[in-house]
């Protein structure tokens, strides 16, 4: 973005005179009861996400406050501004969809305000995405903050908190373990407070994620959203959006090819949220990267899971915080780290290191030679079913069922799942695989979390907790199972999982990274020529539902739309190793 004129007189309407132009806006916004001395400060623009229907942004009020006193003690002018505001339990047909308009609305809101500086207040799952990638294609200075995660509950004296101790009730009780009085008892106790999920869930993921990257203060992805910390976090990054504001440190200069290396890196060793990944081939997407999966698994191998956290793990974000939090994991990792990133602080990511807290005993964040798992947390897979890609959670999933040969069973898509899951003569045994088509981002449209596939109750019942499960859709972060997702290409782009039958055998093997349908090319081919062609489907005609449908990407781009993607290439995340490690100290792109 080209630099212009700062404060009030950037962004000027076009009324083809300029003078008049600034005349106009003063006029108006002194209206509001503010002086020439306001009017001539620098200007940060606060980005208010705060919505009745998102609960996770319960405490945008505090931390819009918070950030205003911040940018008046640095001497700017505080001024917030509503966007979308994007829940995942609120938004139908899923907040996935809405994600790109977010990012939209997003983006033409800090191109069109005469904003010098912004801060991005996001927390539910797709919100710090969405302004990750609208920053991104804005262009100029951003910083994140997150609204941070919900306090943990209680239920019959045993620690509980949403959302994988969600889906761990819900899983019981339709197994008939738990009863309709229980379920209905601990629905009140899953959510402590307003915030985001106090799992390693795709929103915990993402505050992780944005600080790795280096686009949020240090130490400010894991305080909890009712804490002094938090409040005290949202006044510093207030304070420094004006002093990135002077400096012209605009997010293109943080978000490189070695920040992305570095969140990738994160994202492996938290555990993190499968949907991660998929964001940040979106968000890198904006700055010309294209995510490489072949490079991504090799860091996977090399990159063992340390922080214990639910659901791969037994902890909860507000342990995390106490331990250390993401500054105490950097540290782990420095060797693999690319340390000579800028930061949003002005400094490096070895710099800002040099200046952590030093180590103290805790047990959430592990040692490299404990790891709670061997290697990274997601495993890339490839095959016939799968020729673009498919990725799996592999630290949470079943390691009996990691190497896994079975009878598929396919569901046309969710209604379908929906209308025979539970059906007493469904023919299906634990040994079966279990396939869900029609998911991807085209297909639903807008990839939903219907990948995490329940166990069908007659199963359940006996006793049943995992099957292997495969899809060309999403899962929550919360969820855990020996479960693959994103198949590439989707089945309603015409992938190979449009080409599955009742019936055929599947292998999946995590150490070969495999993804194998057991039939010949030919029949495939044959298959193919009957079945009916993705495009004869019936296509939305008006509205964002055309757009999204007639323009999304696939997984392995982001799911972003083909026209926000930036005109310039600037090649692969992760970059070719150089070395042992493929870290130490990478030089800026």
């Amino acid at each position: 973005m080209k630099d212009g004129p700062p404060g009030l007189r950037g962004n000027l309407t076009n009324y083809g005179d300029s003078g008049f132009a600034l005349f106009l806006r003063k006029a108006f916004i002194k209206g509001s009861g503010y002086t020439d001395d306001a009017l001539d400060r620098t200007v940060v623009g606060i980005v208010d996400t705060g919505s009745g229907f998102n609960p996770c942004h319960g405490n945008m009020p505090q931390l819009i406050e918070a950030v205003k006193r911040g940018v008046m003690l640095a001497g700017g002018l505080p001024v917030e501004f509503p966007t979308i505001s994007v829940h995942e339990a609120f938004s139908q047909p899923t907040s996935m969809f809405l994600r790109n308009l977010m990012s939209m609305d997003t983006e033409e809101m800090i191109r069109a305000l005469p904003v010098d500086a912004v801060v991005l207040i996001g927390g539910c799952d797709k919100t710090v995405p969405a302004q990750l990638m609208g920053a991104a294609s804005a262009g100029k200075p951003a910083i994140q903050l997150v609204t941070g995660s919900m306090l943990t509950g209680s239920h019959r004296g045993v620690r509980v908190g949403a959302c994988t101790d969600c889906r761990a009730f819900w899983g019981r009780y339709r197994a008939e373990e738990v009863d309709d009085e229980e379920i209905t008892e601990v629905n009140g106790r899953l959510v402590g407070s307003v915030g985001t999920c106090s799992v390693a869930g795709t929103a915990s993921t993402m505050a992780c994620v944005a600080e790795a990257l280096g686009v949020s203060l240090p130490g400010s992805a894991t305080p909890p959203a009712v804490t002094a910390d938090r409040t005290r976090f949202a006044e510093m990054t207030g304070t420094r959006a004006v002093e990135m504001a002077h400096e012209g440190l605009t997010v293109d200069r943080i978000l490189t090819r070695g920040a992305f290396e570095n969140a990738l890196r994160v994202l492996l060793a938290l555990g993190g949220s499968t949907n991660g990944l998929v964001h940040l081939a979106a968000v890198a997407g904006r700055l010309g990267y294209s995510l490489d999966l072949d490079r991504f698994d090799a860091m996977s191998r090399e990159t063992p899971v340390l922080v214990d956290l639910k659901p791969a793990g037994d902890h909860y974000m507000e342990d995390l915080h106490r331990a250390g939090g993401v500054p105490r994991l950097l540290q782990e990792l420095r060797d693999l780290l690319n340390t000579d990133e800028l930061t949003v602080t002005g400094r490096t990511l070895g710099e800002e290191l040099d200046r952590a807290a030093a180590p103290f005993p805790q047990e959430v964040i592990r040692a490299r030679t404990a790891p709670v798992y061997p290697a990274g947390g997601i495993a890339v897979l490839r095959g016939n079913l799968a020729p673009n890609g498919a990725i799996i959670k592999q630290a949470a999933a079943d390691p009996g069922l990691m190497e896994h040969q079975g009878r598929a069973v396919v569901f046309e898509d969710s209604e379908d799942l929906a209308r025979r899951i539970d059906d007493e003569d469904l023919d299906v045994t634990p040994e079966d695989v279990l396939v869900l088509r029609g998911i991807g981002p085209i297909g639903a449209p807008g990839m939903p979390e219907a990948g995490y596939i329940p166990i069908p109750r007659k199963l359940a019942r006996r006793g049943v907790k995992d099957m292997v499960r495969v899809s060309d859709g999403r899962m929550s972060g919360t969820a855990a199972g020996t479960i693959v997702l994103h198949v590439s290409p989707e089945s309603a782009a015409g992938g190979p999982l449009a080409l599955v039958r009742d019936g055929d055998t599947i292998r999946l093997s995590v150490e070969e990274r495999l993804i194998h349908l057991d039939v010949t090319e030919d029949e495939l081919a044959a298959r193919a020529q009957e079945a009916p062609r993705a495009e004869a489907a019936p296509r939305p005609g008006r509205g964002y539902r055309k757009l999204y449908v007639d323009n999304v990407n696939q997984a392995e781009y982001g799911c972003d739309f083909d026209f926000l993607r930036s005109e310039t290439d600037r090649g692969a995340v992760p970059g070719a190793p150089t070395g042992p490690g493929a870290g130490g100290g990478g030089a800026h792109v």
